[in-house]
């Protein structure tokens, strides 16, 4: 079956549409004749990818949306189910670079990031959860990151959040499996988006652009992965961060993995 069958009439929510790889997926499920729900706080961005995809003939609802509000969420679900009686595949792109520079476990800094990264997601998949299991099936995407896996100097709230967000969706898929929901976690090596533009990185740790990632999650979904990596050949960092730790600590330090901040 092709992608563009597969996907076809699916009901998709998109969550942080609004830019990077949650803009990316949506422009390429709309072209696969899906239906797309665009969910993010910022309205005005949402508003532009619409008019593009309606512009190309795709179907789309926006619902502006802020993942740190469970009212915010528990509408994203029931107006979708109103407008389109179903949800088929939620894909949870949204999320926040937050670091802590100064290395002195900033509390704030690590309660912002969990908030967004790891309890904004939970949210979201807490509010679809009874539509899907009432339909005994559905797909749910988590946008993870290569950081859960190996952690980067000054990185530690981000780096907290996605491994909270690795060891959730580890248990949510075996706890959903019985009602016939799969559970997919994609996890990106660094991403040519908005959220680290201000970032110069060593040629070892190039950005890739956000429709590489986006074409790795429709091949994940179809492919009913558990996990996908990507670059593919960072399949083996979490499996060296685990057997050579310290190996890997060298790794980083000397080809300055971290790379840094530049004005804009």
């Amino acid at each position: 079956m092709t992608s563009k069958n597969f996907f076809k009439g699916k009901i998709i929510i998109v969550c942080g549409a609004s830019s990077g790889i949650g803009r990316a997926t949506a422009l390429i499920l709309s072209q696969l004749n899906s239906k797309v729900v665009l969910a993010s706080r910022n309205e005005t961005k949402l508003n532009t990818l619409k008019d593009e995809i309606q512009s190309k003939g795709g179907q789309v609802l926006l619902i502006k949306t802020d993942i740190c509000s469970p009212e915010d969420t528990c509408r994203l679900v029931n107006e979708t189910i109103l407008k389109w009686e179903k949800i088929d595949i939620l894909i949870t792109c949204a999320g926040k670079y937050v670091q802590d520079i100064s290395k002195g476990i900033d509390i704030d800094s690590y309660k912002q990031s969990l908030d967004l990264n790891f309890f904004g997601t939970l949210n979201i998949i807490k509010s679809v959860l009874p539509e899907m299991k009432r339909q005994k099936n559905g797909h749910i995407v988590i946008i993870n990151s290569l950081d859960a896996k190996k952690g980067i100097v000054g990185d530690g709230p981000y780096v907290s959040a996605k491994a909270a967000l690795d060891g959730f969706g580890d248990v949510l898929r075996q706890e959903i499996k019985n009602y016939g929901i799969q559970i997919t976690s994609i996890f990106p090596g660094r991403v040519d988006t908005p959220m680290i533009e201000n970032i110069k990185v060593p040629r070892i740790s190039q950005k890739m652009p956000s429709e590489k990632v986006a074409k790795a999650i429709i091949r994940g979904i179809k492919r009913n992965k558990a996990i996908v990596i990507v670059p593919s050949t960072f399949f083996l960092l979490g499996v060296l961060n685990y057997i050579m730790p310290r190996f890997l600590d060298w790794f980083y330090r000397i080809f300055k993995i971290e790379g840094e901040k530049i004005n804009l």
